[in-house]
């Protein structure tokens, strides 16, 4: 083989073997157990983490605690099962999760906050809207709608991405993710 050749092969073999990594890392969800919409990564911040779960962390700068610490739920759909876009409005309707403390926030596609300039980057046990029955709803969603304005906003086009956190989640939470009592997520209005 000619050594022009050998070196196409192995430029090949890097650019297949970078990009099937890097896909794996930014496309395929992570392993863990779903609640509702919301999906939650079983061995982030754990001793047990494989080594795509630590590089998953490092690419989304979240710096992950234990799970009797805090419980990190990803939605990336809504219930229809279509993908969140920065450019809709959904209003979050649902129970206070079972932890001391939570919070959601809004990122875009590469884990970024959205620049707002209500400066809201997240709802939290103290800020989140609740109606009379006690119910915690609010709506994330671009600030040029006309209409109230959203409680977290968005900005521009693409990749919407939401994030759970639990703080100190009651045990049974610990024990059993996947029966957290998610927060529905559901399209307001049409979406362009």
């Amino acid at each position: 083989m000619s050594r022009s050749r050998l070196t196409a092969l192995y430029v090949l073999a890097l650019v297949v073997g970078v990009g099937s990594a890097w896909l794996w890392l930014t496309r395929v969800g992570p392993s863990g157990v779903d609640a509702g919409v919301w999906r939650v990564n079983l061995l982030a911040g754990s001793p047990n983490a494989d080594a795509y779960t630590r590089a998953r962390v490092a690419i989304g700068a979240l710096l992950a605690l234990d799970r009797r610490e805090t419980l990190y739920y990803i939605a990336r759909t809504d219930q229809r099962g279509e993908p969140l876009r920065a450019q809709c409005r959904y209003r979050l309707t649902g129970t206070a999760p079972a932890a001391r403390w939570w919070s959601i926030t809004a990122y875009d596609k590469d884990f970024f906050l959205f620049e707002n300039s209500a400066k809201r980057y997240s709802v939290n046990v103290e800020t989140a809207p609740r109606d009379a029955a006690g119910w915690v709803v609010f709506e994330v969603g671009p600030e040029t709608v006309t209409g109230t304005p959203p409680d977290l906003p968005t900005r521009g086009e693409g990749t919407l991405l939401l994030t759970l956190r639990l703080y100190n989640p009651a045990l049974a939470l610990q024990r059993d993710p996947a029966a957290l009592a998610a927060p529905r997520i559901d399209v307001v209005g049409s979406c362009r």
